[in-house]
């Protein structure tokens, strides 16, 4: 269990560097005001309106970096920095959530294959963790049962790492085309364009960490597996 220990460790001191890098970047972004002199709300009800999107709400949510777009109601929700803020870090989140609604609006198949997925995934990151310990403790004791719990707690892990990666091409799709459209409709300066790619740059890492990070717990719990058998 060392090994796990340190991979842990490892992959936790990485997100903790791109987590915190994102938060330097917003904060950085945040004093480049844009010209246009346009909130984040007003970002995100223009982006939706230019691609005839007339049924999602813009709304404004608590806390920090707590911007989602939720399919089951269509709002596009953004923290209340984002919210009121004219600034380019504002316009990067409030446009790349309504990338979000657009590609829920053109049934992007990537963002259809992960909606279709979450109730499995909701199960196994609950459980898959517990499984796994439950696994190992039993087949410590040379029982059959404690491997086969094990594999259970395997595949319950898989089906998270899959999730991870399907996440991939949503968050950069979505970055794309807010960027795109920000540069069409000529709602940002070439030095505002230049803010916004960066900070969603150092967004999508953190969805990339997360992603590599549950294939080498998944690597490591696979090799353990094999191991004891």
């Amino acid at each position: 269990m060392i090994g796990y220990y340190i991979l842990a460790g490892a992959i936790f001191l990485v997100s903790m560097y791109v987590s915190n890098k994102l938060k330097s970047k917003f904060k950085h972004y945040s004093q480049v005001h844009l010209q246009n002199g346009m909130s984040g709300k007003e970002i995100a009800e223009k982006m939706l309106a230019d691609n005839g999107i007339t049924d999602v709400k813009v709304i404004s949510v608590a806390g920090q970096l707590t911007d989602h777009y939720n399919p089951v109601n269509k709002t596009v929700n953004l923290s209340e920095a984002v919210y009121a803020q004219r600034n380019a870090a504002a316009a990067a989140v409030a446009a790349h959530e309504c990338g979000h609604a657009v590609q829920h609006a053109t049934a992007y198949s990537w963002l259809t294959l992960r909606s279709k997925i979450v109730p499995a995934v909701g199960i196994s990151s609950k459980l898959s963790n517990i499984v796994i310990m439950a696994g190992l403790v039993l087949s410590a004791t040379g029982t059959m049962l404690g491997n086969t719990i094990f594999f259970i707690g395997i595949l319950l892990f898989a089906v998270t790492t899959a999730f991870s990666f399907i996440t991939l091409p949503v968050e950069f799709d979505a970055s794309n085309r807010a960027l795109a459209w920000l540069e069409d409709k000529n709602m940002v300066t070439q030095q505002e364009h230049a803010g916004a790619k960066d900070a969603l740059k150092w967004a999508a890492r953190t969805y990339v960490v997360a992603a590599i990070g549950s294939l080498a717990t998944l690597l490591y719990f696979i090799s353990m597996f094999l191991g004891r058998r």
